[in-house]
């Protein structure tokens, strides 16, 4: 067996070569000419030359191997009831008949298509259907506010957006008809249809100009073929929150995106054909699209469509339950959701009852793993193996792991583990200078980026120039902190900028930012992400009221919950701000967030010689301590 340090190595050396043969792993309408060359804009590009289609690497390939009759998606839903399994040849039939409705539509390769669905099989044979056609998708997470989605109509310019009546949280209806409506009418662009799948008990008032009703729209549609497509041909655009209050939109390619996800599921996740792959994520974020959709299909594996919580739907044995029904081998969520399962069963008593004798290995990422979960994961699945690992949406595969495939390494809690095949990671300081073991510093990827990894952002060039590439010449910036042990495990420390990671989803505070400073009694704010016990991290406002102004906490918390809700969305768990005379700010006039937050958590920190009146963060603090705002203080 080749070993992980034989693997890695080849990996950085000889990357082209490393790579072609990874490549070989799929089957190419046309094998690429070039590996690994650069465009226009001198941006590294994989596959040059190649032609495939990921649809039909994700269904009609395993039909043609044998394996249409295995279960490709099933979809289990314990907020309806319903559970259903599709085979690969019913999963093709459905993603062909919606490409059929698209290509009706007009929409041909190139387009983008906006998909704003919960966790429903509409929305994932909606994305293969996008794929089937050379159309570029954009999954909009449904618990986006209408600003949100607005936002990312006018970025992406899509033909069609495709929708459902409504999601469900937990047994709460949310109708997403008028949130889609609200989003129309903000956006500058003008979409061509709105198409809406109707979901029993939430309705939805459709639109005699624009809006389609999704039966009726597929009812004579005329099932689409593949089409083949550059390597280098957008797939999708994922957006990622940025710290301008504007979401970056990711873009990954076919033909590197599909070598990567198929490579990471044998020898990262080690789970191959006709075994069950569980990503209790959302079609809405990266997890979603690599791990419940393309990586699983490429690799003919099963993948689990998973609406429900870990607790609540009905209890926390929800995810055991999912386990033994499915009988899943490898189950990957976040930490968060293990830290929900913990809070509501700390002894593991459900787990007891179900029959996990098929499950092998739980795997966590999203945010950072605290050594206490990891800890207590690990003593509830005794010898199966609990595996952190680290990756980014702007990267679409882990960055950091362990990788089975080449034999197991011991765990260091806290640590992600070490780099994976491909990724060239290090810890840069402030002059671009790699440091030394156990110094803090910043993460940066090498160039080139392995496949997979984004090329650039959607028609933006100079940001993902200024971003990504600039801060560490010759690097990739992360935008984390960490460091290296002297046994080259990776620890990631948090973010070296103004995102959060709550619960697994990255979220900008300078967006919530812009929303609190709309509130009329506002003169100044900040928003800062604190460490919270089963969220990871959870926003915190301070505000600054205009003079003369009289308003309580509580009225303006409820005003300021409400509006980021509307304007952000519940997944910002926004639910404290607390009122301030001050807030800490250097002499050039820059708010010491990063100072608050190591207040909140209870970190140590230099007061900061810049700083223009020391006595505001004491006044901070006992803000904090006074409200109950931090880990510190609770």
């Amino acid at each position: 067996m080749t070993t992980y340090e034989a693997a890695y190595r080849q990996s950085i050396a000889e990357p082209e070569v490393f790579w072609a043969e990874q490549a070989k792993q799929l089957t190419w309408f046309t094998f690429p000419s070039a590996i690994l060359s650069t465009d226009e804009n001198g941006f590294y590009r994989w596959y040059k030359g190649g032609k495939l289609n990921t649809s039909y690497l994700a269904l009609d390939y395993h039909i043609e191997q044998g394996r249409g009759g295995q279960p490709a998606l099933i979809y289990d839903s314990p907020v309806t009831g319903v559970q259903k399994t599709y085979t690969y040849a019913e999963l093709r039939d459905e993603a062909a008949r919606v490409a059929g409705g698209l290509r009706k539509l007009g929409v041909e390769k190139g387009d983008r298509v906006i998909i704003y669905m919960p966790m429903i099989p509409e929305a994932v044979f909606s994305m293969l259907a996008c794929a089937r056609i050379g159309a570029i998708h954009s999954v909009v997470f449904g618990g986006f506010a209408a600003r949100e989605l607005a936002i990312r109509i006018d970025d992406a310019q899509p033909k069609v957006l495709l929708t459902a009546s409504g999601g469900i949280e937990i047994n709460k209806h949310i109708p997403y008809k008028p949130l889609v409506d609200e989003a129309l009418a903000q956006a500058e662009h003008r979409i061509e249809r709105c198409v809406v799948y109707a979901r029993p008990g939430i309705e939805a008032v459709l639109q005699p100009d624009i809006d389609l009703d999704w039966a009726e729209w597929l009812a004579d549609a005329e099932p689409a073929g593949y089409v083949p497509v550059d390597a280098t041909d957008p797939l999708y655009i994922l957006y990622t929150s940025g710290t301008t209050g504007k979401p970056k939109g990711i873009v990954r390619d076919n033909g590197g995106h599909a070598v990567a996800l198929k490579y990471s599921m044998n020898h990262v996740y080690d789970t191959h054909v006709g075994e069950v792959f569980w990503a209790a994520s959302d079609v809405g974020w990266v997890v979603g699209h690599s791990y419940i959709v393309y990586g699983p299909l490429i690799n003919g594996c099963t993948t689990i469509l998973y609406e429900g919580k870990p607790v609540k739907t009905p209890d926390p044995g929800a995810f055991w339950r999912v386990i033994a029904d499915h009988k899943v081998k490898t189950l990957f969520t976040a930490p968060t959701a293990i830290r929900a399962i913990k809070k509501e069963d700390p002894d593991g008593h459900y787990a007891d009852k179900y029959d996990l004798s098929h499950f092998h290995r739980l795997y966590l990422a999203g945010e950072r793993c605290d050594a206490a979960t990891y800890e207590w994961a690990k003593a509830l699945l005794g010898d199966r193996d609990v595996i952190d690992n680290w990756w980014q949406t702007e990267s679409g595969w882990p960055m950091l792991a362990q990788m089975p495939a080449y034999g197991m390494i011991p765990v260091k809690p806290g640590s992600a583990g070490r780099p994976v095949c491909g990724f060239d990671v290090q810890i840069l300081d402030g002059a671009n200078q790699p440091l030394g073991a156990n110094q803090e510093g910043a993460v940066c990827i090498r160039l080139p980026l392995p496949p997979s990894c984004l090329p650039t952002l959607w028609n933006n060039d100079d940001r993902f120039r200024a971003g990504y590439l600039a801060p560490y010449p010759g690097y990739y910036f992360s935008g984390d902190g960490g460091y290296r042990d002297e046994e080259g495990y990776v620890f990631i420390t948090g973010r070296m900028d103004d995102v959060i990671n709550v619960a697994g989803h990255r979220l900008s505070t300078a967006d919530m930012e812009e929303v609190v400073a709309r509130h009329p009694a506002v003169a100044e704010c900040a928003v800062i992400g604190i460490q919270d016990n089963l969220k990871g991290q959870v926003p915190v406002g301070f505000v600054v009221l205009k003079e003369g102004i009289a308003l309580s906490d509580e009225q303006l918390e409820k005003d300021l919950i409400q509006m980021v809700r509307d304007q952000v969305g519940a997944v910002a768990s926004f639910k404290r701000a607390t009122i301030v005379h001050r807030l800490p700010k250097t002499r050039s006039g820059k708010i010491l967030r990063r100072v608050m937050r190591a207040i909140a958590d209870g970190q140590e920190y230099t007061m900061p010689s810049t700083i223009e009146d020391p006595v505001v963060l004491s006044e901070i603090e006992q803000r904090m301590k006074d409200e109950q705002i931090g880990e510190a203080f609770e």
